[in-house]
């Protein structure tokens, strides 16, 4: 009976011995097809890197009012007091500035690293120079600023590098701090994992590893952080199973590129090239002794020795990885010393975010038309935009200053729930190439991602008036009593009949001013005036001039829309603005330039796609009236709060004051500014009130850097001084002149009769002037 019994058992015993043979070998084959799956196919993946534009520093420019210090710091250029320059260091001197330029390469070109000096006149540029050479330069490109990432779940952030691409003394001290038996192991080290399991067991739970790198490698390609036995010994597994397949140089390779080194904000560094990029704003190639032991010294607990918060631990970890250096005889005594003394050459602390998050929300709307989700969460794409920081960072500023301001001024808009309060959109243009340089969607991004900017449909009021003008100095070209600027309007209530109804325009507030020109009426944004304006040229050739100017959203056909009565967004209006701010040329608006590959060859070119939209002269007479309405009209705001360059721009305040605009550019830049509520509630303000502010806050910070130009009228122009009451041409009796602008041919004949001169040995004040 007991030896049957001893029997069956024996035979369970075999049974169950079999069976786990078989389910060990089963896992075995399974953990073998997952890591050749891994390590055959896409190991990583890697987002698309989002940049915004290179920037140019040129003779003239002021470096101080650029932001130029700024962008430095945010691309991790190191200021230093003495020394050699290395790439990426700059000095400031007494009327001078020393720069090592880091190359880079942007899409289809190559710009090398260079040693230049730029000498200065307080922050601005009078002379650049190769101090090498001496020879003078004109132009130098700082590289692209990166915006963020476009990635699915995390943001982890490397680039992989090739074993060869490494400096040897970097690989030696990983495997001296971190595996020194890596060369004769099998993919795990017993004598470590004994040393290992008896802490564990003194501690009664799993409080340390003794992991080889190979199985480091295996727990992060394949596992998670748990700290369990049954963890432990799937990992040495899958150690062996890579150990037996892969190489040891293939192995190394991996685990430098993998391995996490600290996070940087929103971002994950991971990988040695990403680590050194971070921490010393150089390729590892460039590392000293000191700095290759301290980012080896890191991988134990990267953010627990971060040399940016808790410089005194780093530093410790970093001179303990030297004596090990020293003592394993990887470098001499005079190295030791050397690397013991030198400083934490430390890049420029700056937490990674979004920099420009509804641009980037708009940019991959844009994108996905083009690439699937996962090719653009893991093929690691190089797209290189538009957009500016520095700008950016000022049309943020403005955003968020001019909307604390209305509160303080207007109390009852702070009296609103957190979810409720008032809210702004501006967007910033290049009007000649159609580049969105600047974007902001709301006050603040973490409460709502809306892209009011994008998105918001809004009545845009009397900002649309421009285009009645529009259509109408178009149509005059050929006609025979054409509308000018000093034409006569009646400014008085009138009814406007079309099919179906009436409809009667009324001014702000019920004042009206009788007969004025054209120009009065677009200046002082007179309802009547514009309307009855637009009932002489049509509602038709209105609305088309809108469409053809860029407006895409429906405009109803009745005879309200001529004082914006239809929905439109703030980037529908920045298009049709543009058009008359680049004398009738539309350059379509564009965020992306190029797409790249990972290996940068170039996948998809954006060029700038410009149309002739309307005539040169007529975009010139509009923006020549809207000059009127920053100097002297409903945008004079813009002049008492300080802007003084020349400006052309439109106010627009929709019924009840629900939404207040502002539009206005440049000859080189255009910005659209919104302020309201996101239910529609009443703002209660108007655009002059409420925009304006705003507007002139970030048109002054981004131009400061930048010498003043005026616009320039088309040779189709002619440009005469006259009385701004009667229209024609001044005489030396009329107290107050313009100068004023006509298509050649239409210009005025005859001397004002309101002020006739009554000697006739002084000429009527004439005629032409070549500019204003």
């Amino acid at each position: 009976m007991l030896r049957r019994t001893l029997l069956a058992v024996a035979l369970l015993l075999l049974a169950a011995a079999g069976t786990a043979a078989v389910v060990a070998v089963h896992t075995l084959h399974r953990l073998d097809a997952v890591v050749v799956d891994r390590f055959n196919g896409r190991r990583w993946n890697f987002p698309s890197r989002i940049y915004g534009d290179a920037f140019l520093i040129y003779p003239g420019i002021d470096l101080r009012a650029a932001g130029v210090y700024e962008r430095l710091q945010r691309l991790n250029y190191r200021e230093t007091e003495d020394g050699e320059l290395r790439k990426g260091d700059y000095r400031r001197s007494p009327g001078g500035l020393d720069l090592f330029l880091r190359d880079f390469s942007y899409p289809g070109e190559r710009v090398d690293d260079r040693l230049v000096h730029l000498d200065l006149n307080g922050d601005v540029v009078t002379r650049m120079t190769d101090p090498r050479s001496g020879a003078e330069l004109y132009s130098l490109q700082l590289e692209p600023e990166l915006l963020s990432g476009l990635y699915d779940a995390t943001w982890e952030e490397r680039r992989e590098v090739s074993l060869k691409d490494l400096p040897p003394l970097l690989t030696r001290t990983l495997i001296l701090t971190e595996d020194r038996r890596f060369y004769s192991h099998r993919g795990f080290d017993p004598i470590g994992i004994l040393r290992a399991l008896v802490t564990d067991l003194r501690s009664g739970e799993v409080v340390q590893g003794g992991s080889t790198l190979t199985q480091q490698l295996a727990k992060n390609f394949f596992l998670s952080e748990e700290r369990s036995f049954r963890r432990k010994v799937k990992e040495a597994a899958m150690a062996v199973l890579i150990e037996r397949r892969y190489s040891k140089d293939e192995i190394l390779e991996n685990y430098l590129n993998e391995i996490y080194f600290g996070q940087n904000g929103l971002q994950g560094i991971y990988g040695v090239w990403e680590a050194s990029e971070f921490y010393f704003a150089r390729p590892p190639q460039e590392l000293s002794v000191g700095d290759i032991a301290l980012l080896i010294g890191l991988i134990r607990a990267p953010n627990a020795l971060s040399p940016f918060r808790k410089p005194d631990r780093a530093r410790e970890r970093r001179d303990t990885v030297l004596r090990l250096l020293r003592d394993a005889g990887e470098i001499n005594a005079a190295d030791y010393e050397a690397a013991l003394r030198e400083p934490l050459h430390l890049a420029a602390v700056h937490a990674r975010s979004n920099a420009a998050p509804n641009f980037v929300d708009y940019l991959r709307e844009e994108l996905s038309r083009n690439y699937p989700h996962e090719v653009l969460t893991s093929e690691g794409l190089g797209i290189f935009t538009s957009l500016d920081v520095q700008l950016q960072q000022a049309a943020a500023a403005a955003v968020r200053d001019g909307l604390a301001d209305l509160e303080r001024r207007y109390p009852r808009l702070a009296e609103r729930a957190a979810d409720q309060r008032v809210q702004a959109a501006l967007i910033a243009v290049r009007p000649q190439t159609g580049a969105i340089v600047a974007m902001v969607g709301g006050r603040d991004y973490e409460t709502t991602q809306f892209n009011r900017a994008v998105h918001a449909r809004r009545q845009p009021g009397s900002i649309f008036k421009p285009f009645v003008f529009l259509a109408a100095f178009e149509a005059a070209r050929d006609s025979d009593n054409p509308i000018t600027p000093a034409s006569a309007v009646v400014d008085e209530p009138f009814e406007w009949t079309y099919d179906g109804g009436t409809w009667e325009p009324s001014n702000y507030r019920d004042q009206y001013f009788g007969q004025v020109t054209a120009r009065r009426a677009l200046e002082l944004s007179l309802n009547a005036a514009t309307s009855r304006i637009a009932y002489r040229v049509g509602l038709d050739p209105v609305l088309d001039i809108a469409r053809r100017a860029g407006i895409t959203s429906p405009l109803p056909p009745y005879p309200s829309v001529v004082l914006g009565a239809a929905e439109l967004t703030p980037l529908e209006v920045a298009q049709a603005y543009a058009v008359i701010a680049n004398q009738g040329l539309k350059a379509t608006l564009r965020a992306a330039s190029k797409v790249v590959d990972r290996q940068g060859q170039i996948v998809e070119r954006r060029p700038v796609a410009v149309e002739r939209a309307v005539s040169p002269e007529a975009a010139y007479l509009v923006t020549h009236l809207m000059e009127g309405v920053i100097d002297r009209g409903t945008g004079r705001g813009v002049r008492e709060r300080g802007f003084k360059r020349p400006a052309a721009g439109k106010t627009g305040t929709t019924n009840d004051a629900r939404d207040a605009w502002f539009a206005g550019f440049t000859p080189d830049l255009l910005a659209v500014v919104w302020v309201g509520f996101d239910d529609g509630d009443a703002l209660g303000l108007t655009g002059a009130e409420a925009a304006v502010p705003i507007w002139t806050d970030f048109m002054k910070r981004a131009s400061a850097a930048s010498a003043a130009t005026a616009f320039q009228p088309p040779t189709g122009v002619a440009l005469v001084r006259i009385d701004p009451y009667t229209g024609d041409i001044a005489t030396a009796a009329c107290p107050e002149t313009i100068i004023e602008a006509f298509w050649r041919g239409q210009e005025p004949t005859a001397s004002c009769p309101a002020h006739p001169l009554h000697t006739a040995a002084q000429p009527a004040a004439s005629a032409s002037v070549d500019a204003p």
